[in-house]
C-alpha cells in the first residue's frame, strides 16, 4: 500500500456531481467510466440497479487507480417498481414527463466507494421522494424544447428554472444527483475528507 495520500477520483462526467462534490470542499479528478448501462439486468429493482450501475462504473475506474479512492454514482428515477433513466431523446423525455406528471416518485441514487490497495469497498443506495403537479402538453413541449432534459434521469432537474416538483423528501442534493450526506460518511470511511 501507498504510504502517500490517496487522491479522489469522481468516475462521473455529471456536472451536477462535480458542482456538489466541490461545494462541499473536495479536492478531485474526474475520469468518467466508460461502461455499457444498457448492458444491466432489467429484472433488479430500481435501487439494486442504481447500486449495480455505480459499483460497475466505481470498479471500471479504480481498476486503473489502485493506490486512490473512486467515488462513483448512478441516479434513477421511479415510479413503483418502473425505473427511469436518463432519457435518449426529446421524445423519450416527453414520455418521461408524460408518466411522472401528477404523480410522487422516487428518485435513487446508488453510490460506491472504492479503493483498491486498502481493500476497501462500499457501497449506499439514497431514496428521495418527489411530488411533481400535472403538466399540460405546452408545458412538456416547452420544457422539451429548451433542451432541459438531457443527461437527467427522469427527464427533468430539480435544480432548474421551474422542475414542475410542488414538494421532496428525504436529501435535497440526491435528488440533484449525489446524496453529500451519504458520500461523505462512505469517503471519510476510506480516508478521505474535505478540505478546511
Amino acid at each position: 500500500m501507498s504510504s502517500s495520500t490517496p487522491h479522489l477520483i469522481l468516475a462521473s462526467a455529471s456536472p451536477r456531481r462535480r458542482e456538489l462534490l466541490a461545494e462541499a470542499g473536495f479536492d478531485f479528478v474526474v475520469e468518467p467510466a466508460d461502461i455499457d448501462e444498457s448492458a444491466a439486468s432489467s429484472s433488479l429493482a430500481p435501487a439494486e440497479l442504481a447500486l449495480h450501475l455505480a459499483l460497475a462504473k466505481a470498479q471500471a475506474v479504480a481498476a486503473r487507480h489502485g493506490d486512490d479512492v473512486t467515488l462513483a454514482a448512478d441516479t434513477i428515477v421511479a415510479r413503483g417498481s418502473q425505473y427511469l433513466g436518463k432519457p435518449t431523446n426529446a421524445d423519450a423525455a416527453r414520455a418521461m414527463l408524460r408518466l411522472l406528471s401528477g404523480t410522487t416518485h422516487s428518485v435513487i441514487t446508488g453510490i460506491a466507494v472504492i479503493h483498491p490497495s486498502a481493500k476497501f469497498s462500499m457501497s449506499r443506495a439514497i431514496i428521495s421522494m418527489v411530488r411533481m403537479r400535472s403538466l399540460g402538453v405546452t408545458e412538456i413541449d416547452r420544457y422539451i424544447s429548451d433542451g432541459g432534459w438531457q443527461g437527467k434521469a427522469g427527464g427533468y432537474g430539480i435544480q432548474d428554472h421551474d422542475p414542475f416538483v410542488t414538494c421532496t423528501s428525504g436529501s435535497h442534493s440526491n435528488i440533484v444527483g449525489l446524496p453529500l450526506e451519504a458520500t461523505v460518511a462512505l469517503l471519510a470511511l476510506a480516508g478521505i475528507v474535505p478540505r478546511l
